[in-house]
C-alpha cells in the first residue's frame, strides 16, 4: 500500500504540472475493452485493485475507486491502507462517479483525461454534468503512463484466420452486409474500434488479450475498401494472402493519420460513440458523425446457424470435462491436499484434452467456504486455502473453444451434510435458474424485463444478489459481449433476439461464510407460437450440460414444473455426456443425475 500511495503522489505531481485538478483513470484502454493487455492496466497499476470493472478519481487531496456489487469485497481487501476511497456503485447515497466531480470541480478547475481512454458518449456525459466554469482538458500524454517506468510492451503474437467452418459466415459475406446499413445511412466510412468487432468482422483471432482471442486493431471499411490498422509483424503471409482480396493491411499508428484525412475531407462517418474513443473523434473533427451503435455489433450478438452448432458441440466437450473434474475431486480430497488453486489447475488439465481447445475464457474463480462469498473472487498463491470435507465450493470457469466459448458456475457440497438455511438458499437460486430458463416470451421484450423472474424466489424471504443475471457470450469470442444483458441496471433497451446467447447465473452470498451461483448459458430461439397480436414468440434453450448438485436442494421447495425441469435436464445431461466417459466418471453422473 506505500507503493500505491508514492504512485497517487507521483501521479498528482504530474497534474499540476499540466494544471488539471482532477484525474479520470477508467479501467478501458484506446479501443474501450472491459479486460485490457497488461500495458494498459492503468487502473490496477495505480490503485491495487485488480477487479475487471472500476474507475479511479484522484483529485489533489483525495481519490476514489468505484466498483460495482460484483467487486464490493475485493475491493475493500485490495484497498486497505491504500488511501483510496471505495465508493459502492448503486448503494444509498453513495453518488455516481460523475455526481463526485459535479461536485468537486468549480469554476478554473479542469478534469484531466486521456481522450483514448473515455469514448465520445462518456466525455460527452462528463461535459455535461461539470459546472459551468470547470472544464474537460483532454491530455496529449497519459499521466499514469508517465511515472510508470516499467509498463510492458504492447503484445505482439501473431493472428490467426478462422475457417468459415468455425466462423460459419465469410468475410466477404460480412463486408456486404456491414456497406448495406452504411448506404442506409448514406455512410461513406465505418470506423470501428471495439476489439472483438474487428476479429469478427474478418474473421480473424489473436492472444492480445488473456482469455479473450482478440488482436489489437482499428478497421474502416468503405463502399470499396476495408482497412485493417495492425502490428504488421503480428499477420503471417498466409493470413495476409488469404484476405488480401477484401482487406487492405496498415500499421496499427497510422490509423491517425487515416482519420484526419476523413475528418479533412468532410466524410460522413459512421462511430460507435459507446465504443470508439473522444480522441478518435477529434482526429474526425470536420467529418460528419453518425454516432449510432454499430452493426457489427448486431451482427455479432445474432448467432448464425455455424455457430450456434459450435456452441452446443463444445459445450458437451466442456460438460465433459466438468464431470471428469468432479468425478476426480471427489477421490481426490479423500487422498491428497486439494487447494482452491490446485483444483481449478486440475479442471484446465481437463478441458485442455479437449478437441478444439484453445485457452480459459477467463480467470477460473474457485472459491471455497468463505471465498465463495467474494462475487468475482481471484484465486493467487497468498489466498489460496486447501478445499476440507465440508462447505459449500464455489466454482465459476469456462474455456474457448475454436467452436464456441463457455461459461458455467457450479456450486457443490463438499462433505456429508448442508446446513439447512444453505438448502434454502440453494433451492430459492436454483427455483430462480429454472423460472428464467423456462420463460416464453414475445418479440420486443428486453433483457431488463426477465431479470426478475430470476429474483422472486429469494425476495420473497427478504434476499436479493447484487450482479446482474445473465451477459451476452460471444462465438469463440469474448466471454463478456454486448449489447443486452439479462439485468435491470444495465437493459440498453435493445429487444433479445434470436440467436442471442446469454448465461443464467443467479446467486447468493453471505460475507465471510459461503456464496451460491448456478450458470448455464442459453441460447434464445423462437419457439413457433404467434401471439394474438402477431408477435412471434421466444424461448430459451440450455447450452450448458454439467449436473446441479441436488445434495443440496430442498425439494420441498420445488413445485412440480421446477421438479420436472430438473429431472428432465438431467436425463439430458446424462444422455449427452455418458458416451464421452470412461466407466467409473459414468457411474458418477449416473449418481449425480438420479431424479429427485
Amino acid at each position: 500500500m506505500e507503493t500505491v500511495k508514492k504512485r497517487i503522489q507521483a501521479l498528482r505531481a504530474k497534474m499540476r504540472e499540466h494544471d488539471v485538478h482532477a484525474y479520470l483513470i477508467p479501467s478501458s484502454d484506446p479501443h474501450q475493452s472491459e479486460y485490457v493487455p497488461s500495458c494498459w492496466q492503468r487502473r490496477p497499476w495505480i490503485s491495487g485493485f485488480t477487479g475487471s470493472m472500476g474507475e479511479v478519481v484522484v483529485t489533489l487531496r483525495d481519490a476514489g475507486l468505484w466498483a460495482d456489487g460484483r467487486y464490493f469485497l475485493q475491493a475493500e481487501a485490495e484497498l486497505a491502507g491504500s488511501g483510496i476511497r471505495l465508493y459502492r456503485m448503486g448503494q444509498p447515497d453513495v453518488p455516481t462517479v460523475n455526481e463526485f466531480l459535479e461536485k468537486n470541480l468549480g469554476k478554473g478547475q479542469a478534469l484531466g483525461i486521456d481522450p483514448q481512454t473515455v469514448s465520445i458518449r462518456r466525455a460527452r456525459e462528463i461535459e455535461q454534468v461539470l459546472h459551468a466554469g470547470a472544464t474537460l482538458r483532454s491530455l496529449s500524454d497519459n499521466l499514469v503512463d508517465s511515472i510508470w517506468t516499467d509498463r510492458p510492451d504492447l503484445p505482439s503474437d501473431e493472428v490467426m484466420e478462422l475457417p468459415t467452418r468455425f466462423a460459419g459466415e465469410s468475410v466477404s459475406a460480412k463486408l456486404t452486409r456491414v456497406r448495406k446499413e452504411m448506404k442506409k445511412r448514406n455512410a461513406d466510412a465505418h470506423f470501428i474500434s471495439a476489439l472483438d468487432g474487428v476479429a469478427w468482422l474478418l474473421n480473424l483471432r489473436g492472444r492480445d488479450v488473456p482469455f479473450n482471442p482478440v488482436l489489437i486493431s482499428y478497421a474502416l471499411v468503405t463502399p470499396k475498401t476495408a482497412i485493417l490498422f495492425i502490428d504488421p509483424r503480428k499477420v503471417p503471409s498466409s493470413v495476409a494472402g488469404s484476405l488480401a482480396k477484401w482487406v487492405e493491411f496498415r500499421p496499427y499508428e497510422s490509423v491517425a493519420s487515416a482519420l484526419q484525412d476523413l475528418g479533412r475531407e468532410k466524410k460522413r462517418v459512421w462511430v460507435d460513440d459507446a465504443s470508439v474513443s473522444r480522441w478518435a473523434a477529434d482526429l474526425l473533427s470536420g467529418a460528419d458523425l453518425v454516432t449510432e451503435l454499430s452493426p457489427v455489433t448486431l451482427m455479432k450478438a445474432r448467432k448464425n446457424d455455424v455457430e450456434i452448432e459450435g456452441m452446443r458441440q463444445s459445450h458437451i466437450r466442456d460438460g465433459a470435462a466438468m464431470c471428469r473434474f468432479f468425478s476426480w475431486l471427489e477421490t481426490a480430497m479423500a487422498q491428497t491436499e486439494v487447494t482452491e488453486v490446485s483444483a481449478a489447475d486440475k479442471l484446465e488439465e481437463f478441458r485442455r484434452a479437449g478437441e478444439h481447445f484453445q485457452g480459459l475464457s477467463f480467470n477460473t474463480i474457485s472459491g471455497y467456504a468463505a471465498h465463495g462469498a467474494i462475487i468475482h473472487y481471484s484465486v493467487s498463491p497468498k489466498t489460496d486455502v486447501p478445499l476440507r470435507a465440508a462447505g459449500l465450493y464455489l466454482l465459476d470457469s469456462g474455456a474457448q473453444y475454436l467452436d464456441g466459448t463457455t461459461d458455467i458456475t457450479r456450486t457443490v457440497l463438499l462433505g456429508k451434510k448442508a446446513s439447512a438455511e444453505q438448502k434454502d438458499r440453494f433451492t430459492r437460486v436454483l427455483q430462480g435458474h429454472i423460472r428464467l430458463a423456462r420463460v416464453r416470451f414475445p418479440q420486443g421484450v428486453t433483457g431488463g424485463r426477465l431479470d426478475v423472474l430470476a429474483r422472486t424466489a429469494l425476495w420473497n424471504v427478504g434476499l436479493d444478489y447484487n450482479h446482474g443475471t445473465g451477459h451476452g457470450v460471444g462465438s469463440f469470442l469474448n466471454v463478456h459481449e454486448g449489447p443486452r444483458s439479462i439485468s435491470s441496471a444495465k437493459d440498453t433497451g435493445l429487444p433479445i433476439e434470436a440467436g442471442n446467447i446469454f448465461s443464467n447465473e443467479p446467486g447468493y452470498y453471505k460475507p465471510g461464510e459461503y456464496g451460491i451461483r448456478l450458470e448455464n448459458l442459453v441460447l434464445v430461439k423462437q419457439n413457433g407460437v404467434s401471439g394474438e397480436n402477431g408477435l412471434s414468440y421466444y424461448e430459451f434453450e440450455t447450452l450448458t450440460v454439467c449436473p446441479i448438485d441436488t445434495r443440496l436442494v430442498d425439494t420441498r421447495l420445488l413445485d412440480p414444473e421446477e421438479r420436472s425441469w430438473l429431472n428432465g435436464y438431467h436425463k439430458d445431461v446424462y444422455s449427452k455426456l455418458s458416451p464421452h466417459l470412461d466407466p467409473r466418471e459414468r457411474t458418477w453422473l449416473k449418481d449425480a443425475c438420479r431424479p429427485v
